[in-house]
């Protein structure tokens, strides 16, 4: 037998998946890709440029002649596969969510890195020598503000992204003293030569920390002994426990259980803010694992670094936001959700997943459990548990200490000339200045950013609004910026009224910037600190921010709903709630479920330490029985009345909707495509209720028109059976200048 005998044959073609907005594969002539490669990302020509794609099939036949088919160029072998498990669940999520495969299959694929070197004057991350250690420990805070800060954020990771370092309104102080450091020998670069440290941080073995020989509650030990008990099969679980009960705690020491048994465990969070803090407890409570952090603000060489050393199974714990969901992960055993309630697992453009929804079905293929986790569950999870399609446990009881007791403050009994007046009101004053006396530290919730959220005109009525989307623009003062909060246009404020000339323009409502003002005019002297998105640019402001408030140098926290996500904060005992009403009224019927899980969140950061928490609510409805159930702490009664609301309506839980969406640069288009959309649906639509078309509830966004119809169905496979032959019939509908798509189990109307 001779050499050419033992040549390796490959299968002639290869089907190929490509990021286009046609749900078809693509076939490519083969000479190198194998079996091997199915998963692999390729490089294809396409059109008259090149294409990236995922490696789906290789077969022997084509329904393209063979001389019409080009060659496929390329196969990236320096990055692991999509394995199995993750192709499978990204065909479902297309097939689901209605979404082209090839487009699907994009999403899980990791960053690529990029070629050359830009920047390379400057190291891809930074970590505190032995020196540094020693010198920290002996450094004042005051005497040296800013060093001490940039060395207490390397000194709470093995290495810290330069890019987190050197980004944001501090990014240009911290290279200064990055510097100097570095000539003092207390920092130095991570080398390049060492891709998986970057990668992957161990968790330090033999420390002696509190956190890590935590003595698990009886609550916790029984939830504890219940999931671990089913670590080797796939169910799901609902760990229904109230704020401060520890739902962590059991995550962790299931995790490392799991973990001792040569798994892997996947964590995700609904916030990147959450990662540094669940990082910070990894790394005390499961000594000895490798943990790897996923989330969309890493730099794209770390963050592929990483999506590596998980595929490669190097990783023992992959922490992580929605993106995470599809992380190749060979040794899998275990996935738990934290706040799995949260809107933000529902992915709002292309594919519209939801990252809670995709786990359980890629978790079901793998025997794996999965644990859900929230003090206030979806109606759809406690829906699920109460048919018996999930398991529950519950922990109705603080790890520490007692629930918070919670206070409305009537609106309503304020004097008539101490409600125009921006601010906080009387008793909630009262009671920031109070806790100042005290020394105890304080949480404002204002769910809107910016100073002001209309700027008007005193003569003429005059209202500044975004020419491109139908809504106000927002006054950010410290910019001395408008800004559109839909589109992102921003422009200068006018000094007089485009419409009369007037020069009396004045700021209408309250912002997080103005309730900083109007709290810093009255209560002098108390360290204030704002957490918003204006403010918290980078991961690491938020480290900065959190270590800053367990040091006691904040007096009072305020922001928006980014403050109201599992931080621990031992030191703060006073929440206070502004303009809850706002969240109150709504066109969409999940408005109230909303409301009622953010304030129990932003209610449970009070109290959380050794001394007792209390929480003032500012509404001018007290009558509402939403407060009546958060009052009592009572999210049970809560639900039941909602779910009984919606039973009769068939929403969800008790039935299900998708929604197609159109948006065009005129609204009449729109509403076009969707009244044909319509027509051609008729035959189709004996179980599904289509209903007629309707201008979207912002009817323009960033200057195109948006319509939309809802589709609704008592049964999941009605509704499925009946998008998939629906779709079609719309892909062949003349669209003009109409963009659509299907939004299947919607989070917003």
């Amino acid at each position: 037998m001779g050499e050419d005998s033992l040549t390796v044959q490959h299968p002639p073609i290869a089907r190929v998946a490509l990021d286009v907005p046609v749900d078809r594969l693509f076939d490519y002539r083969n000479t190198d890709a194998a079996t091997a490669d199915i998963g692999r990302k390729v490089r294809v020509p396409f059109g008259r440029g090149e294409a990236i794609g995922v490696l789906l099939e290789l077969t022997d036949s084509s329904p393209i002649p063979p001389e019409q088919l080009r060659m496929l160029r390329s196969i990236d072998r320096t990055i692991e596969p999509l394995p199995d498990d993750v192709l499978a669940t990204l065909r479902f999520a297309a097939a689901y969510y209605q979404h082209p495969v090839g487009a699907a299959l994009a999403v899980a694929l990791p960053p690529d890195p990029g070629t050359g070197t830009p920047r390379a004057a400057r190291p891809s991350a930074w970590r505190l020598t032995a020196a540094g250690r020693e010198h920290l420990a002996s450094l004042r805070p005051r005497a040296a503000p800013v060093r001490h800060r940039l060395l207490s954020m390397l000194a709470a990771a093995d290495a810290v992204p330069d890019a987190a370092l050197a980004g944001g309104d501090q990014g240009a102080t911290n290279r200064r003293m990055l510097q100097q450091c570095l000539q003092h020998g207390w920092v130095e670069p991570v080398p390049e030569g060492a891709p998986r440290a970057d990668a992957i941080a161990p968790a330090p073995s033999g420390v002696d920390s509190g956190d890590a020989v935590r003595i698990p509650t009886a609550g916790q030990a029984r939830a504890i002994a219940a999931l671990v008990a089913g670590l080797d099969r796939f169910g799901v679980t609902l760990l229904h426990g109230v704020t401060g009960s520890g739902k962590t705690t059991v995550y962790l020491e299931v995790m490392r259980r799991a973990i001792a048994a040569g798994r892997q465990a996947l964590l995700l969070v609904p916030e990147i803010n959450l990662t540094p803090q669940l990082e910070s407890e990894l790394r005390d409570r499961l000594q000895g694992a490798r943990v790897a952090v996923l989330h969309s603000a890493l730099p794209p060489r770390i963050r592929q670094a990483r999506w590596q050393a998980a595929a490669l199974g190097d990783a023992d714990v992959v922490v992580g936001t929605r993106l995470a969901a599809f992380t190749p992960l060979p040794r899998l055993g275990l996935v738990a959700i934290d706040e799995e309630h949260d809107g933000s697992y529902k992915q709002e453009e292309g594919l519209r997943y939801h990252a809670r929804d995709v786990l359980i079905w890629r978790a079901r293929r793998r025997n794996v459990p999965v644990v859900l986790g929230s003090a206030t569950p979806s109606l759809e999870t406690l829906h699920n548990a109460r048919r018996g399609r999930f398991s529950i446990l519950g922990l109705p009881d603080r790890a520490s200490g007692t629930l918070p007791a919670i206070s409305l403050i009537d609106l309503r009994r304020e004097p008539r000339d101490r409600r125009r007046l921006p601010g906080p009101s009387a008793p909630l004053m009262a009671a920031l200045a109070a806790q100042l006396e005290r020394g105890e530290q304080s949480l404002i919730l204002l769910n809107r950013r910016g100073f002001a959220p209309v700027i008007r005109c005193n003569a003429c009525g005059w209202v500044a609004g975004c020419d491109r989307c139908s809504a106000r623009m927002v006054l950010h003062r410290r910019a001395q910026a408008l800004r559109c909060h839909h589109c992102g246009r921003d422009s200068r404020p006018p000094a007089h009224c485009p419409d009369c000339g007037n020069a009396d323009l004045a700021p209408i409502g309250l912002g997080g910037e103005r309730l900083e003002d109007a709290l810093a005019g009255q209560l002098p002297g108390a360290r204030l600190l704002r957490v918003d998105r204006d403010t918290m640019r980078q991961p690491a402001d938020w480290t900065e921010a959190r270590r800053r408030v367990r040091n006691g140098e904040i007096d009072i926290l305020l922001g928006t709903q980014m403050l109201a996500k599992g931080h621990d904060f031992p030191g703060l005992t006073l929440v206070g709630v502004v303009d809850a009403d706002s969240l109150l009224y709504s066109s969409d019927f999940r408005a109230p479920e909303r409301l009622f899980s953010l304030l129990t969140q932003v209610a449970g950061r009070a109290g959380r330490g050794q001394r007792p928490g209390q929480v003032l609510i500012e509404t001018s409805v007290p009558e509402h029985p939403l407060f009546a159930a958060l009052i009592a702490h009572d999210f049970d009664a809560f639900a039941a009345e909602l779910l009984d609301e919606r039973r009769p309506l068939g929403l969800p839980p008790w039935g299900s909707q998708a929604i197609l969406r159109a948006d065009a640069p005129e609204l009449d288009a729109a509403l076009a495509f969707l009244a044909r959309a319509v027509d051609c649906a008729a035959d189709l639509a004996a179980t599904v209720r289509v209903y007629d078309p309707v201008p979207a509830v912002m009817a323009r966004r960033a200057g195109r028109s948006r319509a939309q119809l809802l589709v609704q169905s008592d049964e999941r496979g009605a509704l499925q059976g009946f998008l998939a032959a629906w779709r079609p019939r719309l892909e062949a509908l003349r669209r003009q200048s109409v963009r659509w798509l299907i939004d299947v189990d919607p989070l917003e109307l």
